[in-house]
């Protein structure tokens, strides 16, 4: 394309962000660039807000700004019910469906062997440490419903199996292969409520 290395640059570096194509990155690119200055000074004020106070929850690993997660922090929601999701987007989308009621604890990916990502480099020790200290009934494993979600999914009922806590896999509703964030809230909401023994 025949535009300024800087153009160039800025185009290059927003098509990097996740579901956003070369046409998509040029369209943000342009009207960015389109900005007063006063919002684009609050637009970046923003993003370096948040990377700079937006941190972990202790307990589930959900993103927040809080010392514990608004989640966490709730004495209306079921303590005793625990979803395991890959990533937070995937809470955001279950939170999004208003069916579910219980806590979460976030891995932070899954398990893919081909990738060289293990039951390690995830937040599954921290799980067993919670489970075992806590007053844990149930555990909805919520992981994506294709081969690494799977595997997960198999790895950590294995794990959790000797807890004696009641182990339910989000239902196969969802259709194989997709992504939880890309799922509509009903049909999310619906895979939760029937959710089965894993």
């Amino acid at each position: 394309m025949n535009v300024s290395n800087r153009i160039e640059k800025l185009i290059v570096v927003i098509s990097k962000l996740p579901g956003v194509g070369p046409k998509s990155a040029e369209r943000i690119a342009l009207y960015l660039l389109s900005m007063d200055d006063y919002d684009i000074e609050d637009f970046l004020k923003t993003i370096g807000d948040a990377k700079e106070n937006i941190k972990l929850c202790p307990i589930c690993f959900n993103i927040t700004d809080s010392e514990i997660c608004n989640v966490c922090s709730n004495s209306r929601r079921d303590h005793s019910v625990l979803c395991v999701v890959e990533e937070v987007r995937d809470l955001f989308a279950i939170e999004k469906g208003g069916e579910y009621n219980g806590v979460y604890h976030v891995l932070h990916g899954r398990i893919d062997p081909i990738n060289h990502v293990s039951q390690e480099d995830l937040k599954i020790k921290e799980l067993v440490e919670r489970i075992s200290k806590s007053e844990i009934k149930e555990v909805i494993i919520a992981t994506n419903p294709n081969f690494n979600g799977d595997l997960t999914a198999i790895y950590l009922k294995r794990l959790l199996s000797p807890f004696g806590v009641k182990i339910t896999r989000i239902a196969t509703g969802l259709p194989k292969g997709t992504e939880i964030d890309f799922v509509d809230s009903v049909t999310l909401s619906l895979a939760i409520k029937e959710r089965k023994e894993a």
